[in-house]
């Protein structure tokens, strides 16, 4: 009897000693991303400790690094059940809610992370993330001002208070937010930075303020897609569409089926009085499927060429899918007074007051035609 008494605690001792070594072994494997070996070290612990919270908590880590999140949600469950409050399962959890996209789970999971763990930063800013995205603006605000009393200049932060203004329409909130990134990091800054600033003024329609931005990333990214696009906007807001054109035209030669740059180009074109030109561009978009602006555009151009009926059948169409767009009634109503016919174009736009939706325009032009 003796000699088992002493021999169970030291089998036991070398055990966990080697269950310890595995669970290392894992942790570095899963480092290196050697993701089948690490999980085999974790199923053989777990096939001596069904609830080793390391190994669990290691082949969650290990479904998550693969994208297989509903099988780490499993594994990281599993660890909570026998181990509530471990911080490493609620902290790997909420991750992969997050790239479920289900953030109130998520939001769940981190305040329960924050109980034991109420200054850790990167939670706090993943909490005011998902409140972000579920478009929670209050709580979202409160908790990256959170994070930036305890540190003034988180980048997380103040990229995120960026993002939520200006998810928000607050754009010259978002423009302080991204402006004071650009300041404590003048040099390496992510274009991300340079081109949500040009957005900003593109909204604001301070089209000559953000040209400066989006030439700084393209600078740094001669592909860049928001640069490009940025640079071609503001140049049509500045009504420079020779300008535009060239960058509208960058972007075709990367995505040549681009069926909203197909449009803008052809707006530009037709703007410039190059019809043809525009109709290739507006043809091309509708060959790759319909499209309201590229028929509005060859419905505008075949007002000016003096086809009116042409013009009028093609904008009636648009309304049978669109009936709310104000922009086709004063097309109309334009080709009706264009004709001789002022009785139609005051019917026309009768029809969309009819609707019962406030819009100046419409408004402005009926009193021209009454008055």
């Amino acid at each position: 009897m003796s000699e088992d008494v002493i021999h169970i605690p030291a089998a036991t001792d070398q055990s966990v000693s080697e269950l310890s070594e595995l669970s290392k072994r894992g942790y570095q494997l899963l480092k290196e991303g050697k993701i089948p070996e690490a999980m085999g070290c974790f199923e053989k612990i777990l096939q001596t400790d069904e609830s080793n919270n390391y190994a669990l908590v290691g082949m969650g880590d290990a479904a998550r690094k693969r994208n297989s999140f509903r099988d780490a949600v499993a594994y990281y469950q599993r660890c909570l059940s026998h181990h509530p409050g471990n911080n490493y399962a609620l902290f790997g959890l909420a991750d992969c809610y997050k790239a479920l996209n289900q953030y109130h789970k998520a939001i769940e999971i981190w305040e329960q992370y924050l109980i034991h763990d109420d200054k850790n930063i990167t939670v706090l800013t993943r909490v005011a993330d998902a409140y972000r995205k579920v478009r929670d603006f209050k709580h979202s605000k409160a908790v990256y001002l959170r994070v930036m009393e305890m540190e003034n200049n988180n980048p997380y932060a103040i990229i995120g208070l960026g993002h939520l203004h200006y998810d928000f329409k607050e754009y010259r909130d978002a423009l302080f937010y991204w402006e004071k990134m650009l300041e404590t990091n003048k040099e390496g800054v992510d274009i991300r930075v340079l081109t949500s600033i040009g957005n900003c003024h593109r909204k604001l329609k301070t089209f000559e303020k953000g040209i400066p931005y989006f030439e700084k990333a393209l600078q740094r990214d001669h592909h860049n897609f928001y640069a490009l696009f940025g640079l071609a906007d503001c140049y049509r807001g500045l009504n420079q569409q020779y300008r535009s054109l060239d960058y509208w035209n960058r972007i075709l030669e990367q995505d040549p089926r681009n069926k909203v740059i197909l449009t803008r180009a052809g707006d530009a074109y037709r703007n410039l009085n190059d019809y043809e030109q525009a109709s290739d561009y507006y043809r091309r978009a509708l060959n790759i499927e319909f499209d309201t602006y590229a028929v509005l555009g060859l419905a505008v151009m075949s007002k000016a060429r003096g086809k009116h009926d042409e013009a009028i059948e093609s904008l009636c169409r648009l309304i049978q899918q669109d009936p709310k767009n104000y922009r086709f009634y004063i097309e109309i109503a334009d080709c009706c007074v264009k004709k001789g016919d002022r009785h139609k174009a005051i019917e026309f736009l009768g029809e969309f007051q009819k609707l019962g939706i406030r819009n100046n325009n419409v408004s402005e032009f009926m009193d021209r035609l009454c008055s």
